[in-house]
């Protein structure tokens, strides 16, 4: 920045979220630098690049005026870093009112008129004051507080530092339990601070600390995620000494650990014999199967344990629960990741199947948890996600009754009386699927039923579940972010003595977030949709479009699979497994490294099978059409029938434009005909067979995995696609030669948005583009009532070609847009906003 190498500086910005980055913190303070003018000039920049704009911003500066300023300028909802009690209440109020006008969160750090707070008693002190005076003077939203009680050094030799590790974790967890729905951030690398030239320790130090400050209730910190050691990798002796340190239990500590420090560098993992664990007692070979998903030698070890302890059941209820329990804690402490836990579920199933024919033969029962019965809802055919979590409470002995795919609600709670169960969880993976959650729930509070009700997938969420679904229904209702929190919220759930007090608590929250809702105004920063419009893009049209090599429709059925392995983006991959990380770089992850490497190579064994057995096939149809802009819309032109496609436009004010879809289609004129492309792609045909099989055989973790890599054998059909109409069919950019990297960042010409995603988040736009290719016949591809395609592994969506045509998101929309868009499509209001509910400002 100081040099105005602005570019360079945006480069940065990208690799940090490329590799993993959650929050960008933008600081300009430097003495040659105008910092307030440079953090409108980079936020203004940053605005434009929306692989970097998709990450909250942290507005990082010691001057008001600086953080003011960026404020003004940020996009979406940012993080002011920071304000206190340093300068007097009045100025803390008068700075918190405007950040509480621009909707930003805010870092509080524990200072006050006195100084910085050093001790738990001034930490909690200064805090709690802090907390008082935003929620109860101005209502300012809790759950946009994060306090920073400030982490310092350890191990200084100064005996006031001693306490200084063991008061921030007893403060945060002061905080958690005290002064609701705040954060707590911290620096981390503070704490090791004095141990500074021996990285090796103090990457020990912070995992060490991490460990316990999370358990506390921790949120998040600034750390390099790339330098931390795995908790139970470090060495007892080293890790009890941390603690004795960490914890002021040991005056010896500091010396001690720079004496064990020298022989950190020249440690190396024991290779010992992989086969040695074969050698143990039968309970210990089942623990160390189940923990590490070896499959070889569990039906081996199930009979000789059924041997010993005389029946099959005493095997299930006591050294394979034994060891699940095992792999359930180290899951819930994050000392284990989901690869391994759905591998390990393999282990347990086939060693139960083993058992099954014995247990059977003595009508014997084997006892569970509890009974959850799972669905995806109607019209959604994603399961991915929710097989995830039905592995993971498997792991934990409870009994999972999976209905499958697109169910109905009275088929849901059938199956509930009838097996009896003690939970209903329901998932979904697009936008329709929260209405169908919703009628699910209303019909069980007509029935009046008292199940816990969870909910969960991809576009589900804590607002719209307290917004929508648990008015309607009186018993618990309970959003699950992902498959880690699943087995603790169903725990509390199915407990006699939590249940009341979880239940009551979740009730509470949801509460409170309708409250803070209906005062708030939403339409705060938007403008008319008249307004937007006329801020809207404006493109020189006197050139001619680009012009496509053919117009009309295309059906491709001969595409080899194995074409589309180097266009695979693997990074979503391991999101799906819930391992966070940008590939390859998550190879070599200090934390998930190890887990990664053993799931890609699985992947990779598996991808050759698809490829060389062609498990799969592929199909695709692909359209270009006469096209013009008609307003906000765009009218296709296909044999003869015209055809609108709708669009919707960003209403927030912008310093630049408030952009349409339609902003990059040429308007009608005389002298040129511009173009429209659109495309159905997948690669789910063929799946269920092997699905089938793997599921026949328990085998959850391949079946999962042949989900998985279907996914991304559509998704590279798709960015394939996109490159032969670039290339060859629209052929406007018949020079490109991008690798699979500048694919992945979208370095190309021309985009190609999806129905329900940001640009144009309508689902229902899906049946015009069905119509207009005839996408069933063509293509196999079938669109269920809920608008999600079938095969799941099915990828859909419109081609623009304009140079300066980019991805961007709508965001919220004011009423009149809406009414709008209601009369543009022919409905009523009610029905428009139902429709874009996820949008809606008012």
């Amino acid at each position: 920045i100081k040099e105005e190498q602005l570019q360079e500086a945006l480069e940065v910005a990208q690799e940090q979220v490329d590799n993993g980055a959650q929050i960008i913190d933008i600081n300009m303070d430097e003495g040659l630098i105008d910092s307030e003018a440079m953090m409108v000039t980079f936020l203004n920049l940053i605005a434009s690049e929306p692989a970097i704009a998709r990450v909250p911003i942290m507005l990082d500066s010691s001057k008001w005026s600086v953080l003011e300023a960026g404020l003004k300028h940020i996009q979406g909802k940012g993080v002011v870093n920071s304000i206190s009690l340093k300068e007097g209440e009045a100025n803390f109020i008068e700075q918190a009112r405007l950040i509480q006008k621009y909707g930003a969160a805010v870092i509080i750090m524990a200072f006050d008129e006195t100084g910085q707070a050093d001790t738990y008693e001034r930490k909690i002190e200064i805090c709690e004051r802090s907390y008082r005076v935003l929620v109860d003077q101005l209502d300012f939203p809790p759950e946009d507080i994060i306090f920073d009680p400030n982490i310092f050094a350890i191990g200084t030799g100064i005996e006031e530092h001693g306490d200084y590790g063991k008061d921030f974790i007893e403060a945060t967890r002061w905080i958690k339990n005290n002064l609701p729905h705040a954060h707590i951030s911290g620096g981390v690398s503070n704490i090791s601070f004095s141990f500074r030239g021996n990285n090796p320790l103090r990457e020990a130090i912070h995992s060490v600390f991490l460990y316990h400050a999370i358990a506390a209730g921790m949120d998040m910190g600034i750390v390099n995620a790339g330098q931390l050691t795995v908790y139970d990798d470090i060495a007892d002796d080293l890790r009890n000494k941390i603690e004795d340190l960490l914890f002021n239990r040991d005056p010896n500590a500091t010396e001690d650990l720079m004496a064990m420090a020298q022989d950190l560098q020249s440690q190396a993992k024991d290779d010992t014999d992989k086969l040695a664990w074969r050698e143990l007692g039968v309970r210990e070979r089942i623990n160390h199967a189940l923990v590490h998903g070896i499959i070889e030698f569990i039906e081996t070890d199930a009979e000789i344990a059924m041997n010993e302890l005389g029946a099959p059941l005493e095997v299930i209820e006591g050294p394979l629960m034994d060891g699940m329990n095992i792999v359930g804690d180290l899951f819930g402490d994050g000392k284990m990741f989901l690869p391994q836990v759905v591998k390990s579920a393999r282990v347990m199933k086939k060693a139960v199947a083993w058992l099954t024919p014995y247990i059977e033969a003595e009508k014997g029962k084997q006892k569970s948890n509890g009974k959850i019965v799972m669905a995806t809802v109607k019209g959604d055919v994603h399961d991915i996600g929710k097989n995830i979590v039905g592995v993971v409470l498997g792991c934990n002995n409870y009994e999972i009754i999976d209905l499958g795919v697109m169910v109905p609600a009275e088929t849901i709670l059938k199956a509930a009386n009838d097996n009896n169960a003690d939970i209903i969880g329901l998932s979904g993976l697009i936008t329709p699927s929260l209405d169908e959650m919703c009628d699910v729930a209303a019909l069980m509070q007509q029935k009046a039923m008292d199940l816990p009700l969870l909910i969960g997938g991809a576009t589900t969420s804590r607002t719209h579940t307290a917004l929508k679904i648990e008015p309607e229904y009186q018993s618990d209702t309970v959003w699950v972010k992902d498959a880690s929190r699943a087995v603790g919220v169903v725990q509390q759930l199915l407990s006699s003595k939590d249940r009341s007090t979880f239940g009551a608590k979740i009730k509470a929250e949801y509460h409170d977030i309708r409250e803070r809702r209906k005062n708030r105004n939403s339409n705060k920063g938007l403008i008319t949709i008249e307004q937007a419009r006329d801020n809207g893009l404006q493109l020189d049209w006197s050139q001619t479009p680009a012009q496509p090599a053919f117009t009309g429709i295309q059906v491709i059925d001969d595409t080899p699979l194995s074409t589309l392995v180097e266009y695979i983006d693997w990074t979503p991959f391991f999101q799906t497994w819930e391992l966070h990380g940008r590939f390859p770089d998550i190879l070599t992850d200090e934390v998930v490294g190890e887990s990664a490497s053993e799931l890609y190579r699985d992947a990779q064994a598996m991808l050759k099978q698809i490829v060389e057995e062609e498990w799969l096939q592929l199909k695709a149809v692909i359209g270009i059409f006469p096209a013009h802009r008609d307003g906000d819309d765009v009218i296709i032109a296909h044999e003869g029938s015209s055809h609108r496609l709708l669009n919707l436009r960003q209403q927030i004010k912008k310093p630049k434009a408030n952009l349409c879809l339609s902003d990059f289609i040429a308007p009608q004129n005389d002298a040129y005909t511009d173009h429209i492309g659109a495309f159905a792609v997948t690669a789910g045909h063929g799946i269920e067979a092997h699905v089938e099989r793997f599921e026949a055989a328990q085998d959850d973790y391949n079946s999962i995995m042949v989900k998985a890599l279907a996914d991304r054998l559509a998704e590279a059909y798709a960015e394939y696609m996109h490159q032969q109409i670039r290339t060859k069919y629209w052929g406007y950019a018949k020079d490109e030669t991008l690798d699979n990297e500048a694919l992945i960042k979208e370095a190309y010409t021309g985009i190609r948005p999806a129905p329900g995603y940001p640009a144009c988040p309508d689902h229902s736009q899906k049946e015009l583009l069905f119509d207009l290719l005839d996408v069933e016949n063509n293509a196999g591809i079938e669109l269920t009532s809920g608008l999600t395609m079938y095969p799941a592994a099915s990828v859909s969506g419109f081609y623009y070609a304009h140079p300066d045509s980019q991805y961007f998101v709508v965001g919220k929309l004011s009423q009149d847009q809406v009414k709008d868009y209601a009369d543009r499509k022919g409905v009523e209001l009610k029905v428009a906003e139902k429709t874009l509910q996820n949008n809606l400002a008012y």
